[in-house]
């Protein structure tokens, strides 16, 4: 993400404490770009009586909710789909004027849906951080939203293999990170123990993780845009950002399914948020690199080999990878990812540029 001044940063602190942003995102790649009041919610209740005249806005929507007109302004705008911070927004503060922006003709197209679909607990993050307290939470609120929704998901755990004795230390140091981390279960076992579990696995040893598991990130995310239209936010797709402005009172973002004028801008915009950034006005000292992870499927008649998820010990020189083994949650076995620098940030196949 694109790094903000300090003015930027006093007012985004205060408007991540007035809305409880922190929460909210739970992890999502969100920034709330340029508060400039003083109180939202005060603002919010003075101009108490624009919320209630907007309390049916399909009049701003198609009836696909596939364009945009120029009519009164909302409270949020999202950029990129980022459902789930557009539902915990409504969720905690009812009456919000949420409008998410989406590039493509349907949500989950890319991160949410170009992933290995586990569900991850917080085994690996330095204890004490934002992202380690925000896994282990977010993990047991996703599955309570799958069981709740019906969701395909399943609390499968896992198998992290230390493939020789010189990885002992490293699995021993993440068996007490997740303890620290609050995470519960979690055994150390020997050759002939983590054989139990994945009888074709091959190592020294073995941490059993049994909090982890699959699910289908992309039902998810077509179930949290049901959820954000309950609550009377939109959904606008083909809406790709084009140009923002700042204005007196918030933002002004112009897309290619028209305009909209809102109080607070959101970037989630994934692989191009770095580029919305910029449309913002920040000067845009992170950019994004783009890499390709590449699967491999295991043929039908070997994918009894392996029976749920093993994953390999982290390699301090390598720690953004990890190839893995993975029972998907729709069936199959898949390896990967690994890491391949791509030619474009969308770049799926090898001659995407």
């Amino acid at each position: 993400m694109a790094r903000t001044d300090s003015r930027q940063n006093r007012n985004s602190s205060f408007a991540r404490r007035s809305l409880g942003i922190t929460d909210v995102v739970a992890g999502a790649a969100g920034i709330l770009t340029r508060c400039h009041h003083k109180s939202y919610f005060a603002r919010r209740y003075r101009n108490n009586h624009r919320v209630q005249q907007q309390s049916s806005d399909s009049d701003r929507l198609d009836p696909q909710g596939t364009r945009l007109s120029t009519s009164a302004p909302v409270d949020f705008i999202i950029c990129g789909t980022q459902t789930a911070t557009a539902y915990k927004l409504g969720r905690r503060h009812p009456g919000l004027q949420i409008t998410v922006l989406e590039k493509e003709d349907s949500v989950g197209r890319h991160q949410s849906s170009h992933n290995s679909g586990v569900l991850h607990c917080g085994l690996y993050y330095q204890p004490g951080s934002i992202r380690a307290r925000l896994a282990v939470s977010g993990i047991q609120e996703m599955i309570a939203f799958c069981r709740v929704n019906n969701i395909p998901h399943e609390v499968c755990g896992k198998l992290v293999v230390a493939v020789d004795e010189s990885e002992l230390p490293r699995l021993h140091a993440l068996q007490e990170c997740g303890h620290q981390n609050g995470l519960r279960g979690l055994r150390f076992l020997k050759r002939e123990q983590m054989r139990e579990i994945e009888p074709h696995a091959g190592g020294a040893a073995a941490l059993h993780v049994p909090q982890e598991g699959i699910v289908d990130y992309a039902r998810v995310c077509a179930v949290l845009q049901e959820k954000v239209a309950a609550q009377g936010g939109k959904v606008v797709t083909r809406a790709n950002v084009t140009a923002l402005r700042p204005t007196a009172g918030g933002w002004i973002a112009w897309t290619t399914a028209g305009e909209v004028e809102a109080d607070f801008l959101v970037n989630c915009a994934g692989l191009h948020c770095d580029r919305v950034s910029e449309l913002a006005g920040e000067k845009r000292e992170v950019r994004i690199v783009p890499f390709r992870g590449e699967y491999y499927k295991i043929r039908p008649e070997r994918q009894f080999l392996v029976r749920n998820l093993i994953y390999p010990v982290p390699d301090p020189q390598f720690p953004f990878l990890g190839v893995h083994f993975t029972r998907m949650i729709r069936g199959g076995i898949e390896a990967g990812p690994n890491a391949v620098l791509a030619f474009a940030r969308e770049g799926y196949r090898k001659s995407d540029v």
